[in-house]
């Protein structure tokens, strides 16, 4: 689809951001090791004229761009990573280097950052500060997090900051935002059962960590289903078990281990005490020991209701409403972005890849998935739109 910004046309101008997103997906680094990609987009910087620091967040980058005298300053973050996965495709452009592949289309959203920042910092007039945000490491590893320990909003202060990712499934460069909680908090649980082993066919000489685990599995899932208000959300995934390796041995050690989200963050404090509580009770109602090791991922990721007006009134205008959905429903995938907006009023919101039945739709994290390269245009525009309405000339 063609897209204008401020009543220009792209068309003629997308391709190089077309080769540029190819050229990042052949060429895939994992979380902190984006150096190419790094070195890639502080060069396009600083051709067009931005003030360009990196190393924030070990391989991060930020872009700055200063016009006017206005005060008022803004963000638009794009992460960079790729994932350990084998890709499956057969494009010109598929990865490589085996076992990595951009899986879930930060390859575009770079190229699509890269493109706004070309267009905005030729074309747009606008009062006050942009500083673009290239992100490492959003893949699980808090690229995020690590950049705000840098520093990021103490050296680059942003009254708002904004983000996109692309959305599978969904009619190509159709936008959905959501007010409030958008994408659900995720933490990681390894539980681990201790018991005594034995002869598989003297089961009353041991303390079965196999039938408790089972127990415990089972009685997991009745969390969300008899703890949680019906009208909230909540995960409790158990997607791994490891105990024993013969069917004559009964194993000493059992572990499992969890993924657990929710998109309320009393209901997310919820699940971590029943699942302590839980745990402790099945352990000993089967006499073996319980250690249950939660660790802390991402938090709950919320949109504020001022910036996502905005950026929905922006989308309207430049697509038309039967193109944005203002009430798009809640994910129970997680983002690190929810870090940055724990420090700074924004939106993250979502642009279709693809509707059924077409390439688009593959689902991110699948290794025959490939970003669209058609939506890299209205995504483009849209940020330029949506700096010029921010950042008011």
């Amino acid at each position: 689809m063609e897209a204008t910004y401020l009543g220009h046309s792209l068309s003629e101008r997308i391709g190089e951001f077309i080769r540029i997103r190819r050229d990042i997906h052949a060429h895939p680094e994992l979380a902190f090791e984006e150096h190419r990609t790094a070195a890639l987009v502080a060069q396009k910087l600083g051709d067009w004229g931005y003030e360009v620091t990196t190393g924030l967040g070990r391989t991060g980058v930020v872009g700055t761009l200063r016009r006017g005298s206005g005060t008022r300053s803004m963000g638009i973050r794009a992460d960079m990573d790729a994932l350990p996965i084998q890709e499956m495709g057969t494009a010109e452009w598929r990865s490589r280097t085996p076992g990595r592949m951009h899986a879930c289309g930060h390859d575009g959203h770079t190229a699509t950052l890269l493109a706004a920042a070309r267009i905005i910092a030729e074309d747009i007039a606008f009062d006050g500060t942009l500083h673009l945000i290239f992100q490492p490491a959003e893949e699980g590893a808090g690229g995020a997090l690590q950049m705000l320990a840098d520093g990021l909003f103490e050296k680059f202060p942003c009254d708002a900051v904004y983000a996109l990712h692309n959305l599978p499934g969904i009619e190509t460069g159709c936008f959905k935002f959501r007010t409030g909680p958008a994408m659900a908090s995720s933490d990681n649980v390894t539980i681990t059962l201790t018991g005594v082993g034995g002869h598989g066919a003297l089961p009353h000489e041991s303390v079965d960590t196999v039938v408790a685990a089972a127990s415990v599995v089972m009685a997991l899932q009745t969390i969300v289903a008899r703890n949680v208000d019906p009208v909230k959300s909540g995960v409790v995934s158990v997607g791994a078990l490891h105990a024993g390796q013969a069917n004559n041995v009964i194993p000493e050690e059992a572990r499992l281990e969890l993924s657990v989200r929710a998109l309320d963050p009393q209901v997310r404090q919820l699940l971590k005490t029943r699942i302590f509580e839980l745990v402790e009770l099945q352990a000993a109602s089967y006499r073996v020991k319980a250690t249950v090791d939660w660790r802390d991922g991402y938090d709950v990721l919320v949109n504020t209701p001022r910036e996502t007006k905005l950026a929905i009134d922006v989308a309207t205008r430049l697509f038309g409403p039967e193109r944005v959905d203002p009430d798009g429903p809640p994910l129970t995938a997680s983002e690190d972005f929810a870090f940055m907006l724990n420090e700074v009023p924004g939106c993250y919101f979502f642009v279709g890849n693809g509707g059924p039945g077409t390439p688009g739709a593959c689902t991110v994290h699948n290794p025959s998935y490939d970003y669209n390269d058609d939506i890299i245009e209205p995504g483009a525009a849209f940020w330029a739109e949506l700096v010029a309405a921010y950042l008011k000339h």
